[in-house]
């Protein structure tokens, strides 16, 4: 199996999907319900999420064929195929779903390779506002629009990234206090919001405005994000040699039996 080659093929569905994007980005366009989950991130869906998917697996189905791989996309049913094939294509059309439609940049395309053991082989995110493109590939580093990611110089505060406000979250007291923990060990006076991206942009957020973290509890409810939001971030933090761990500090289950959701664990990314 040619990494470089599923890479370039990955990057080519990534800005393909996001032309598509681009073209919806100041229109209208139908808001369908998907009801997956508990939070509203998870029931919303929209005709180009569905359009979108449509021209990454125009790309991407081929590679299954000629490569046995398996495939695990938002907006499809989940074929269990990622247990029968030593890996899978792990897809998000559109992360951040309410930013675009809010008409508010923080949405992006996300493909990752995933083994069937749970580890990151290849990570793809594409930026539609910014049209800036970052990739990754296990042991072969991290990339930012073609060229080797170095990292910025830290900053003298503490970064956060969210969802939505602290203000809003029924859990805002626990939050804030693992904030203040962070803020500390880090011997920094000040802590600086980021919110209102999706996950995946969020984690791009934490990589590009050091120190910063990402964290969400675990919880009994379905959600918390699932594996495509996620697995493409974790190959590329992990080629930066950043932290993308659960919320206890182990390595994230990105190909669990028990559900594709990640609130039983949590997460935690940290750079």
């Amino acid at each position: 199996m040619d990494l470089q080659n599923l890479t370039d093929i990955a990057i080519k569905a990534a800005l393909a999907a996001g032309k598509v994007i681009q073209k919806y980005m100041n229109e209208d366009f139908t808001i369908l319900e998907n009801k997956t989950g508990d939070s509203i991130a998870s029931q919303v869906l929209t005709e180009v999420d569905l359009k979108s998917e449509k021209i990454i697996l125009s790309h991407l189905l081929p590679t299954c064929k000629i490569d046995n791989l398996g495939l695990l996309s938002e907006e499809q049913e989940d074929d269990k195929s990622r247990f029968k094939k030593d890996f899978f294509w792990c897809i998000d059309p559109i992360d951040g779903t309410l930013a675009f439609i809010k008409k508010q940049a923080g949405f992006s395309v996300s493909i990752a390779l995933i083994s069937k053991q749970g580890v990151p082989q290849i990570g793809v995110v594409f930026d539609p506002t910014t049209n800036n493109l970052y990739y990754a590939i296990k042991d072969k580093g991290a990339f930012k629009n073609g060229q080797p990611w170095q990292l910025e110089a830290p900053n003298n505060y503490l970064t956060y990234t969210i969802e939505k406000k602290v203000s809003d979250l029924p859990e805002k007291e626990e939050f804030i206090k693992v904030l203040n923990r962070e803020k500390e060990k880090l011997k920094l006076d000040n802590i600086k919001e980021h919110f209102g991206s999706g996950s995946v942009l969020n984690a791009i957020t934490v990589a590009e405005n050091r120190p910063a973290i990402m964290f969400k509890f675990p919880k009994d409810e379905k959600g918390g994000g699932s594996f495509w939001d996620y697995a493409a971030t974790v190959c590329i933090f992990n080629e930066l040699a950043l932290e993308a761990k659960d919320f206890y500090g182990n390595v994230l289950e990105l190909n669990s039996e028990k559900s594709t959701y990640m609130n039983e664990k949590g997460i935690f990314y940290r750079s």
